[in-house]
């Protein structure tokens, strides 16, 4: 079921994420790049670890994928986000806009469709840019668990004003 709508209210405050166009649901992205990192999920617990090391792909100061359009058949495990996808998915990012989206909670203030501005994402400090250690292709698997870091699977504190 869709929100309520308010007159003049942002798409992501009266759409689910099956109602939006491609547009819309492209935008949503923040530019966080934290779903590019490695992850290890422990399979008795399930639990998912993220990592420091991103994706092969990922530019990690743009924290943009560099081949978008073919990320699939580059990087095979890639996995696409999709209305459904997203609500399968446990280790969405807390600061995802579309698990916010998804359990009916607005933007944060730093989102570039709240700000108006990319780089409000870096300056909150939610984005991965300075964070990442390596690329996939520079750690061996055996390596990946002295990678695990908790950051990406927290919040970011509320905006000083």
């Amino acid at each position: 079921m869709a929100r309520p709508a308010a007159a003049d209210a942002p798409f992501w405050r009266t759409k689910r994420l099956d109602q939006m166009t491609n547009d819309e649901w492209e935008s949503l992205c923040d530019g966080c790049g934290r779903c590019c990192l490695l992850k290890l999920e422990d399979e008795e617990t399930e639990r998912v670890y993220y990592t420091d090391v991103s994706c092969r792909l990922l530019d990690c100061e743009a924290c943009r994928c560099t081949n978008y359009p073919a990320r699939a058949t580059l990087v095979p495990d890639c996995v696409q986000l999709t209305p459904e996808t997203v609500e399968e998915i446990g280790w969405l990012p807390p600061t995802c806009a579309y698990r916010l989206v998804r359990d009916g909670r607005d933007l944060p203030w730093w989102h570039p469709l709240v700000s108006g501005r990319p780089e409000t994402v870096h300056e909150a400090r939610v984005s991965v840019r300075g964070r990442v250690s390596a690329s996939e292709t520079e750690v061996a698997l055996e390596d990946m668990e002295e990678r695990i870091v908790s950051w990406p699977a927290r919040g970011v504190k509320r905006r000083k004003d």
